[in-house]
């Protein structure tokens, strides 16, 4: 997948973590203008991480989801506000029970359009004044995105009623 530019009617890629990437992939995966995601493990230091390395905390990596979405249909910054919506991006390193920097917020830009609307959203996000305390989501650069276990991908389509604590905001 490669990150192209808005308006040149081409798929892009956005790579979003938000918690457990379960849940975030089921609100993701069927979102107007995505059309596909994929749950894996980015931002940390060991090559072709695992669910057992990546679930212990110790590689740096965070659950992600990598997204391709057509922007005719769905922009960059409308994507990133439904992601603001899906999970609570003012606890460090947590969503719901799951703990530890695997859970972290984050959005991981793949180029510098993607950083300066990554930035601009959170702050909107953060001015709003929805959320009591202040947005702490990282924006931070790409790296090597490892797609999980197969048995991960698209979870809790596979598995109704499978642990999730993500829902849709207003």
């Amino acid at each position: 997948m490669s990150t192209t530019t808005l308006g040149l009617g081409k798929n892009q890629r956005a790579t979003l973590a938000g918690g457990c990437f379960w849940g975030v992939e089921e609100l993701l995966r069927t979102y107007p203008g995505v059309i596909s995601t994929c749950v894996g493990y980015t931002g940390g230091q060991l090559a072709n991480p695992s669910y057992e390395h990546v679930k212990m905390g110790r590689t740096g990596h965070a659950e992600a989801i990598d997204v391709t979405f057509d922007p005719t249909k769905l922009s960059y910054e409308d994507l990133l506000h439904f992601f603001f919506k899906l999970h609570d991006p003012t606890t460090l390193n947590r969503q719901g029970n799951d703990r530890g920097s695997q859970y972290r917020s984050a959005i991981f830009y793949h180029d510098e359009s993607q950083r300066l609307t990554a930035e601009a959203v959170k702050a909107s996000v953060d001015a709003a004044g929805k959320w009591p305390k202040p947005v702490v989501t990282e924006i931070i650069a790409a790296t090597t995105f490892y797609p999980a276990e197969d048995y991960h991908q698209k979870y809790l389509e596979k598995n109704p009623g499978g642990y999730t604590c993500h829902y849709i905001r207003d």
